[in-house]
């Protein structure tokens, strides 16, 4: 069944079994994570379950792209556990909305393109280590809490349920889609193993062992901190590394989700919307958070393309929080963990090891490198960071050994110089080594056609080559220059020394 609607931005074909099965899914899904990490950082478990509502709900509605899910994740959670246990809750309310602000001026300034920058090694390396990180979470479900707070592993009886019916949703899971599509797998497997659970009277691990999840509505309300300097100064780092955490991980969710639906997001919309929740949520009483790629690959499996089963997923939170706790406080964790440790297994790039081989060294090193951040330190922020900077840097050094020269001299007695690669800061060294002042002749000239000049230190370096002739009485003449590298000698004129050679019948790269 499939029709159109016209709300905001939804004017596109909708399956509404799809997005209705989909949107209670991910809704299962997102209460045992967001309670998880909203009891780890020592909050009120409410405070998890108002972020799933309000971040679904918002970013639904206004973000970058239809199919992604958002929620109270882990990722930005972890970053304020510190602030949270030194300065209290009124503290992580006000670094939530100074986060959202910070989000939404990305996506004021068009800062979100800045995305497409993240190397593929990169992309795997994330995926890759937030899968571990999902699948490890899921274990941790097989310990116990005693009355006197001790962790400890199930054993006998309580193990082998819970690990038999574990297999058993990921056998659902796994073998259902292979006979019909026509309903979510995942939203099956929790429904068997809650029947198998009822029907059989098994005891076992359910979501009321975890908290309780009834509640009222959230409620404005102001952060109550002092309004100082002293309390910006406490904040601000933290909510700083909180917008970064999210929006690298939601962007990177939103490529990830462009390429499974081979469609095109908007970034800085999705910016936008990320800061405007995470705003929501600090005068409403939320932990904040970003997107979840675990619960977008549950809503993409489920067969979800549109916005819907984001809305229905935040509205399911919103009315089990009010009346549903009961039934599902039932539902045995279990189901929700084999659930999980299949979107797990699902998120890694199993591609990756496949051509493994076929990768340049220092593209497996960087992914290895920050799957590695990713599942150590849980800090995707930091692991995305040290991916695109080592990136960058091989790309430096590889394009620092490609500039090369042709020489020749030509009837006149002019020696030529034709460079080949881009002049910057990583090859400067070996450009000049290329030259020889003192045994060339009076007049020579570079001939940049198949080349760039790049940054400041390419300037400087030409400076430096064009003092290094003058003091020998030598002229040296720049030839070929794009428009872009004439504007930057000129806007440097003051500073260095050099001669460009006009050739009015020649333009390279001319500005628009």
């Amino acid at each position: 069944m499939k029709n159109t609607i016209a709300l905001f931005d939804f004017s596109q074909k909708i399956n509404y079994k799809n997005e209705l099965l989909a949107g209670f899914t991910v809704a299962m899904t997102m209460i045992p994570e967001s309670l998880s990490f909203a009891i780890l950082a020592g909050l009120s478990p409410l405070t998890g379950l108002y972020a799933a509502f309000m971040m679904g709900l918002v970013t639904a509605i206004f973000g970058g792209r239809p199919g992604m899910v958002s929620g109270g994740a882990g990722a930005t959670i972890v970053v304020l556990i510190a602030l949270i246990k030194t300065h209290g809750v009124e503290y992580l309310f006000a670094t939530v909305i100074l986060a959202g602000i910070f989000q939404m001026l990305v996506g004021i300034f068009r800062w979100g393109k800045f995305v497409r920058l993240i190397p593929q090694p990169v992309m795997y390396g994330f995926l890759n280590g937030l899968a571990v990180i999902i699948f490890m979470s899921q274990v941790e479900q097989f310990k116990m809490t005693d009355a006197n707070g001790a962790t400890s592993w199930l054993q006998g009886t309580s193990l082998y349920i819970m690990s038999g019916l574990v297999a058993l949703t990921i056998a659902v899971v796994y073998f259902l889609p292979k006979i019909t599509k026509a309903i979510p797998a995942s939203l099956v497997a929790i429904l068997v193993v809650f029947a198998v659970v009822l029907g059989f009277n098994i005891n076992t691990k359910t979501v009321s062992d975890i908290a309780s999840i009834s509640g009222s509505l959230p409620t404005f309300r102001i952060p109550g901190i002092p309004l100082s300097l002293e309390t910006l100064q406490i904040i601000f780092p933290y909510a700083l590394i909180m917008a970064g955490v999210g929006l690298i991980e939601s962007l990177l969710t939103l490529s990830m989700v462009d390429e499974i639906t081979n469609t095109k997001g908007n970034a800085n919309k999705e910016s936008l919307a990320q800061g405007l929740a995470n705003i929501t949520n600090g005068f409403f009483g939320g932990m904040g958070g970003c997107a979840m790629v675990a619960q977008t690959l549950v809503n993409l499996n489920a067969g979800s393309r549109a916005r819907l089963s984001g809305i229905i997923a935040a509205l399911t939170i919103l009315v089990i929080i009010l009346v549903g706790a009961p039934f599902i406080e039932k539902i045995p964790m279990a189901a929700l963990v084999g659930v999980m440790m299949m979107v797990a297994i699902s998120t890694f790039q199993w591609v990756s090891i496949r051509i493994v081989n076929k990768m340049p060294k220092s593209d497996i090193f960087v992914g290895i490198t920050v799957a590695l951040i990713t599942i150590i330190l849980h800090n995707l922020a930091l692991a995305v960071l040290v991916g695109v900077i080592i990136s960058a840097l091989v790309f430096s050094w590889d394009n620092a050994k490609r500039i090369r020269a042709r020489k020749h001299i030509d009837e006149n007695g002019i020696k030529y110089y034709e460079i080949f690669g881009p002049l910057f800061f990583g090859s400067v060294t070996t450009f000049i080594d290329k030259f020889d002042p003192i045994n060339d002749p009076d007049r020579v000239v570079i001939d940049f056609k198949e080349s760039r000049i790049v940054d400041m230190s390419a300037i400087d370096a030409l400076d430096k080559l064009s003092k290094k002739y003058i003091q020998q009485n030598k002229v040296l003449h720049l030839k070929h220059l794009s428009e872009d590298c004439r504007k930057m000698l000129k806007n440097a004129e003051a500073v260095i020394e050099v001669n460009i050679q006009e050739d009015p019948t020649y333009k390279v790269m001319p500005e628009k």
